[in-house]
């Protein structure tokens, strides 16, 4: 029978989880994912989709990263302003530090058990293990002769156990305490979002006043200029940013005041401008003068598409966030299309998927009134597959984009899935928007491309660090040395175009 602590933390928990009123389920899946974030979970598969080639590819860097942020999306989920007096605190904001496994979070102790069955001490004098996928990418430097051992250590000023016995934390404490502030940061912002406390920084801005301007400089003059209500503390501004990444990243690329452009230092090429300007035109149209009525109806563009391939954590993401994309282009329609086998994660409350019909041939989940200029749809399946099928044929460079967030192109366990989407990307000539984990992460990417498509792609938007990443640093639980922020880096390409040119007349 459980304990009545059990039944608070259960009950806090609960309310934490609560779905948007605009998204699309009336619930989400409980928050336990996360406590075995890097675990092997059962995914949807329909028509190409092949269980173990994704079994595989779960227990990679790329899969661990999306999958503990979906449930951290679920986790801050806005609640009915009904049901905000029955909150409960569970930890204070003074006590949010506690060691994982002596933590007052059932989920968080789970999780700990998990990384004590998984992870693997990084002394130097165990024989390695498993391929280096740090951030900096740099090879292992396990010279002894001791077998592997799981952590079971934990630091005292991190909470986490990162090496398999105090001897061994002592002897490369040195080394430790490059990660050790990162790690108690995590520590303590995971608790956070479980503490039962209110979270005023996900009660997103709404629409965009026409006479203001959008300042893209950094993170603060965005929120200020979207008239976000302020957020004074700078762990609630890494929860709000965590979600936030996802929509300002593309926005941030795609507007016209964007803050990457072909000054020096600006990371624009030449190509890109072409590219980005042709879909700047159509998402600041200029006015038209129309109106409701009849007489003043006026013929309006196709709406954009973006292309959101790979998708997992993003599509579950709460819809008041996807719609600040609408709000800052408010002039054009836009539809979002995830696509990927496992797009419908933390999604089950929607399942069985809709049949596959002459009229909906994908089984396409359609949200379609969710704001007047936007509509979203999901697909599980994988995109070569549709695209072979000409479904969403022609690509327009002027009303298409591809956007992959973390895609893992060139991690030894996801590439292969990637081997025929690359080809295909290249043939629509529209942009394609990447992002990465970590620098090793997204050059990893970068190089896969170059070694696949040598001579048939051009760079629009060179590699760099993501002005609008995510401020909130994450921990992959199979590797507590491994940590990344979501959207770290970006960088945009594009098929190859050949000019046509006339021979001159001898």
């Amino acid at each position: 029978m459980a304990s009545r602590a059990e039944k608070v933390v259960r009950s806090s928990l609960s309310h934490v989880c609560k779905s948007s009123p605009i998204s699309l389920g009336a619930k989400r899946t409980p928050i336990p994912r996360l406590a075995t974030s890097a675990a092997p979970a059962q995914s949807r598969t329909l028509g190409t989709c092949t269980g173990a080639s994704r079994a595989t590819a779960k227990s990679s860097r790329v899969e661990t990263g999306k999958r503990s942020a979906s449930a951290f999306s679920k986790a801050i989920s806005r609640r009915p302003e009904e049901e905000q007096p029955t909150v409960k605190r569970v930890l204070r904001e003074d006590d949010l530090f506690h060691s994982f496994s002596e933590s007052p979070i059932p989920e968080i102790r789970r999780r700990a058990a998990f990384m004590r069955q998984h992870a693997y001490c990084p002394h130097p004098d165990h024989r390695p293990t498993r391929l280096s996928d740090s951030a900096s990418g740099e090879p292992t430097t396990h010279t002894g002769s001791l077998p592997a051992a799981h952590v079971d250590f934990e630091c005292p000023d991190c909470g986490i156990p990162v090496y398999c016995n105090k001897e061994h934390w002592m002897a490369d404490y040195e080394k430790h305490l490059e990660i050790c502030d990162t790690l108690r940061q995590i520590n303590e912002d995971d608790h956070d979002l479980r503490s039962g406390r209110l979270f005023p920084e996900f009660d997103f801005a709404g629409p965009q006043i026409e006479e203001s301007m959008i300042n893209m400089t950094n993170w603060d003059t965005l929120l200020y200029t979207r008239n976000f209500e302020a957020i004074n503390n700078d762990r609630s501004m890494r929860q709000a940013t965590r979600l936030l990444t996802y929509p300002y990243t593309i926005g941030s690329v795609l507007h016209e005041l964007s803050p990457y452009s072909v000054r020096k230092g600006g990371r624009l090429t030449t190509e890109g401008l072409k590219s980005f300007s042709a879909l700047r035109y159509t998402l600041h149209p200029p006015k038209t003068g129309g109106g409701t009525e009849v007489s003043n109806l006026r013929l309006e563009a196709p709406p954009v598409r973006l292309f959101i391939l790979g998708a997992r954590a993003e599509s579950s993401l709460p819809r008041d966030a996807w719609l600040q994309l609408a709000h800052i282009f408010p002039n054009s329609r836009i539809h979002l299309i995830f696509i990927g086998p496992e797009s419908m994660m933390n999604r089950d409350d929607e399942f069985p998927l809709p049949p596959r019909t002459p009229a909906n041939p994908f089984g396409a989940v359609v949200e379609d009134r969710i704001w007047p200029t936007m509509k979203i749809s999901t697909i599980v399946d994988y995109y070569h597959t549709i695209h072979k099928t000409g479904e969403f044929y022609p690509y327009d460079p002027y009303f298409d984009c591809f956007v992959m967030f973390h895609p893992g192109l060139g991690h030894p366990a996801s590439s292969h899935e990637w081997r025929d989407t690359i080809p295909l990307l290249l043939e629509t000539k529209a942009p394609v928007i990447v992002t990465g984990y970590t620098q090793f992460d997204m050059e990893r990417d970068i190089e896969y491309v170059k070694k696949t498509a040598a001579g048939e792609f051009e760079i629009l938007l060179e590699p760099g660090e993501n002005i609008f990443r995510s401020l909130r640093w994450d921990l992959n639980d199979m590797d507590p040395q491994d940590i990344s922020a979501g959207n770290w880096g970006v960088w945009a390409f594009r098929g190859k175009r050949y000019e046509t040119t006339r021979k001159d007349e001898e």
